[in-house]
């Protein structure tokens, strides 16, 4: 069964129809990669399965439709996403930061922290040693986290959005061009990261521009031009396809 399926999404900006019948699925530890020209419909296709913008079609989640929940219950199940601009608290540093991402799971309610405040100090304690695991676990090192995002290396921003997506553990993450700007070792550490989310058993969908990495670490790939789907299939299929070779791969050489 798979753990995100999504069913005729439309998306229509006024006169502008931005998505058309789109469907797609991914299954628990599987990399979907979804390509395309700018202006496809790439981004309004994870706003539309985010419930962030008015849409038709469905949206499951394991074996459960969510089509009608909000954004942020759709977070609390586990379904998130990045956006292509990095997203996180300038002032707060990469612990407090994942600290943020994990509040839901390490919070005590004001009446308990003031009628216990023993329990709130090992509450923050417990949350400290969690939001640090959760950053060490994916390569950003202890040293970095007491700075904030504006003092790391750009690279280590991208992760850092991508680890604050995840959070406590998300099942399903939608990614927005996470290699955009980087190149190099930035973009090996990227690649190790995404294929760690796999390994962990999440539903990964990335929208990248970066072809050598979508078709390094996808499973399989989704072809969107001018709102459609044009084509779905392995990366070799894909690369061979000759109308994503006409409408992407090809235009972009």
């Amino acid at each position: 069964m798979p753990l995100l399926r999504v069913e005729g999404l439309t998306v229509r900006y006024g006169a502008l129809t931005a998505l058309n019948d789109m469907s797609w699925q991914v299954e628990a530890g599987e990399i979907l990669g979804i390509i395309g020209p700018n202006g496809a419909g790439k981004s309004s296709c994870f706003a539309a399965v985010t419930h962030a913008v008015r849409r038709a079609g469905t949206v499951w989640l394991a074996d459960e439709d969510v089509t009608g929940l909000p954004t942020f219950e759709l977070a609390r199940r586990g379904l998130r996403r990045t956006f292509q601009q990095n997203a996180f608290f300038g002032e707060l540093t990469l612990l407090e930061n994942a600290m943020a991402a994990m509040l839901r799971e390490h919070s005590t309610s004001l009446p308990r922290s003031i009628a216990l405040p023993w329990r709130e100090r090992t509450t923050r304690r417990n949350a400290e040693a969690a939001a640090a695991k959760l950053l060490t676990s994916f390569g950003i090192e202890p040293q970095d986290h007491g700075k904030r995002p504006g003092d790391i290396a750009y690279g280590t921003q991208r992760l850092l959005s991508v680890v604050l997506a995840y959070g406590a553990g998300a099942h399903a993450l939608l990614i927005d061009e996470p290699a955009a700007g980087t190149g190099g070792t930035d973009m090996r550490r990227l690649a190790d990261l995404l294929v760690d989310l796999r390994r962990r058993g999440v539903a990964v969908v990335v929208i990248e521009h970066h072809m050598d990495l979508i078709m390094a670490i996808a499973d399989r790939i989704v072809v969107i031009d001018q709102g459609r789907k044009l084509a779905e299939g392995a990366p070799a299929e894909v690369q061979r396809n000759p109308a994503v070779l006409e409408a992407y791969l090809g235009r972009a050489a």
